[in-house]
Formats: structure tokens, C-alpha cells, sequence
């Protein structure tokens, strides 16, 4: 069923509402989340205090704003009776506020264009959504957090249908998802969810249930400072070009620009230093633990290289990020199951695909929540390039709402 798509009253109220939380500046700072402070940014409260407003006009009950700036609304089931109750799950529905700091997102302008199938580059009649060019839109992920408000708008509207009938809801909204820290102070003692959904992928269908393991790694070299005058004389070793020599000692074949599909990768992200100290941060990727081990292998053995030729010293320390969650949600088909139906009753194609990073729910998924990952109709993320299909983002708000209003066999 569609109530969302194709419907003109309920997509204008999506595009107005995507349009006024992309023009609220969320964005998060990935050196403060490493530093500790969470949130990253204050402003990423501005967006909370918006969502519990809306979520409390909408009637929701027990909506709360934790002291960690997460947005947690609860929906009570609409079912009087309770054996028929029972063969509805409790299902969370998540979100993250923030966008990512690698493209600015303050004073979004969006930019509406309602275009023919031949103009269009979702190939239908489409309202496409893009930035004026100066930042990033953000649609990664407001247009997730529209979906689902969209969805619990016209559930909540519909309250008394029983076309309609749902079991409990919950809904989360996160900060610092885009800094790897998004499930940090996650508040698990009030989430009572048999499973959970995050609305945070791109292209209409794509359904995901696995990603990368994610690892970064630090190496910190020092070296041997002395006036650069005399520099041969006393044996200077310089830790900047420690550093240079590391990051090009890397292999080329295993960077992001040059692997897809399941290829995983080493990603230098920032060279810091002097003449006496210098370090190389990076990502670690891959959707195999030991192939995980080899990256990390290959860091140590480049470092070592570069030791032995120039002097000098170096540390490496490395941490996990988050875990592939196809593992555990491999122990419970029935929610691929459950979802792949929904996409069928809205008419979409599930396109089953890896995530190439990571996402809230890979990080939930860990703490005991399985939570696969659905389109938002969102492309392009993290770019000035990033756009929005309005037809696809009402889609994934269907979706939303068949799988909430889906009996247990």
C-alpha cells in the first residue's frame, strides 16, 4: 500500500517538513567526538528541541530529550485486544540529526525542482530537492528523520483506522552518527524494541543487512630535531617525512578511490607534525575480521619500513569503530523477511547491497538491537552535489508504515 507516494496533501507536508529540518545546522565535529564531547556540537540540539515539539503536537506519549541529546518518542499500540496485540512487535524506528563536517551545512538553501521523466535523473516525474551549490543539502539523514515522521504523522492521524493497526512504536532520533559516535550513551534502558530499522541509505530499495568492520588507526612517529642547518652534521631525523613516506608506502590498490562491491580498504585522513614528532591518522575497512588483521598488519609493516631506512620511532594504536552486523541478524531472518514484504506492499524492489561504511545500527546491532538499513531517496551524500528524490523518500516512508501495520505469522 501506498499512503505517502502519490498522495499530493501528505508529499507536501513531507517536502515542507525536509525542507525546514535541512535549514537547521546540525552539523557534528569528528575532533571533538574523538576528544569525548558529546554531543560534538551544541547546535545539534537546536534539531532535538524541533523533533520533540513536532513529536508531541503529533500525540505521541512519553517523548523524551536525554541529557546526551537523543530523541526518543513512544507510540502506543492501537490494538484493544490483547491476544491480538501480541502478534504485533515492538519496532524502532531511527534517524540521525547531525551531518557531516567534511562539507559545511550551515544556511542550507534547498532547492526545489519539480521535473518530467526525461529531466528527471530518477528517470519519473520527480520534485528533486538540492542545495544552491555553496554547501551540503543534508539530506544525509533529515530526509530519513522525514520519512519517519511522515510515517508517525499519518499513523497517529489514522489513529482509529483499523486498516491500520500497528503494535507499540518507538522512535530515536541521534546525534554523532556522521563522527562513528552516534551509539555512544545510546539510552538502552528505555528502549524496549524487538528489533529496529535506521532510514539512512540512499537509492529507492536499497535494503541493507550488512557493512564494514570499522577500525581507525594512529601512527605517531618521532624523530630527531636539530637546526635544519645542520641537519646531516647531527643526525636529524625528520618525523614529517616519516610520516610522507608511510602514507606512500601504502598500497595503492587498497585505497578507497580504487576498491567497490566487497573490497575493503586503508584510508589515510590527516598527516600532522614537526621535525620531532608526527602521526598519520586513518580508517580501517572491511567486511572480514581477518582480512581486518592484514590491514592492520600491513600498517605496522610500512611503519617498520619506513623505521628502518630513515630512523626514528613510531607507535600505532588502533580501535574498533563498529562491527559487520550480518552475523546477528543472520540469526533472525523473520526481519529481512518482515521487511522485504513491506518494500513489496509499497511497490518497491528490494536491492540488497553491503553498506560501504557504517551506521547507527551496525552499532546497535552490537548492543543487542538487529537493525537493518533502508533507503531514504537520498544521493550524492556528503557533497554540495547531494539530492533528494521526494518520490523515493515518500516511498520509504510507506515502507515504514506497512512494516509497522505487518502481523507475526
Amino acid at each position: 500500500m501506498n499512503y505517502i507516494y502519490n498522495n499530493k496533501e501528505e508529499e507536501n507536508k513531507l517536502l515542507d517538513r525536509f525542507c525546514r529540518y535541512v535549514k537547521i545546522w546540525s552539523e557534528s565535529d569528528g575532533k571533538a567526538a574523538d576528544a569525548g564531547i558529546f554531543p560534538s556540537t551544541e547546535r545539534q540540539w537546536d534539531i532535538a528541541k524541533v523533533l520533540v515539539k513536532e513529536l508531541r503536537n503529533l500525540g505521541t506519549r512519553n517523548v523524551y530529550l536525554t541529557d546526551n541529546c537523543y530523541v526518543v518518542a513512544k507510540i502506543d499500540s492501537n490494538i484493544v485486544e490483547p491476544e491480538e496485540r501480541k502478534k504485533y512487535p515492538t519496532i524502532l524506528l531511527m534517524a540521525h540529526m547531525d551531518t557531516v563536517d567534511d562539507v559545511s551545512g550551515e544556511n542550507v538553501k534547498p532547492v526545489i525542482s519539480m521535473l518530467s521523466a526525461s529531466e528527471s535523473p530518477t528517470g519519473q516525474d520527480d520534485t528533486i530537492v538540492k542545495s544552491d551549490g555553496t554547501t551540503l543539502l543534508g539530506a544525509d539523514d533529515k530526509a530519513g528523520i522525514s520519512a519517519i515522521m511522515a510515517a508517525v504523522e499519518y499513523l497517529m492521524n489514522h489513529y482509529e483506522d483499523e486498516g491500520l493497526q500497528h503494535g507499540p512504536i518507538e522512535v530515536m532520533f541521534s546525534p554523532d552518527e556522521e563522527t562513528g559516535h552516534g551509539m555512544d550513551k545510546v539510552p538502552l534502558n528505555i528502549l524496549k524494541a524487538d528489533y529496529a530499522v535506521t532510514v539512512d541509505a540512499g537509492d529507492e530499495g536499497e535494503l541493507e543487512a550488512e557493512c564494514f568492520n570499522g577500525w581507525t588507526a594512529i601512527v605517531h612517529f618521532t624523530g630527531k630535531t636539530c637546526h635544519t642547518g645542520n641537519g646531516k652534521a647531527n643526525g636529524m631525523i625528520n618525523a614529517v617525512t616519516l610520516a610522507g613516506e608511510f602514507a606512500a608506502a601504502l598500497p595503492h590498490d587498497m585505497a578507497p578511490e580504487t576498491t567497490e562491491g566487497f573490497e575493503g580498504f586503508i584510508a589515510p585522513l590527516e598527516i600532522n607534525g614537526t621535525i620531532e614528532s608526527s602521526s598519520v591518522e586513518m580508517i580501517l575497512r572491511s567486511f572480514y575480521t581477518d582480512e581486518i588483521e592484514k590491514e592492520k598488519e600491513i600498517i605496522k609493516t610500512a611503519a617498520e619500513k619506513v623505521i628502518s631506512k630513515f630512523g626514528g620511532s613510531y607507535e600505532v594504536e588502533f580501535k574498533q569503530q563498529y562491527l559487520n552486523m550480518k552475523a546477528k541478524l543472520d540469526e533472525r531472518p523473520e526481519i529481512m523477511e518482515r521487511l522485504e514484504k513491506a518494500f513489496a506492499d509499497a511497490g518497491v524492489k528490494p536491492i540488497k547491497q553491503p553498506i560501504r561504511g557504517g551506521t547507527d545500527g551496525s552499532r546497535l546491532t552490537e548492543l543487542g538491537i538487529p537493525t537493518p538499513n533502508i533507503f531514504t531517496g537520498a544521493h550524492e551524500f556528503h557533497s554540495r552535489n547531494e539530492w533528494l528524490s521526494l518520490n523515493q523518500c515518500a516511498k520509504a516512508a510507506d515502507v515504514l508504515i506497512n512494516l509497522l501495520t505487518q502481523k507475526v505469522k
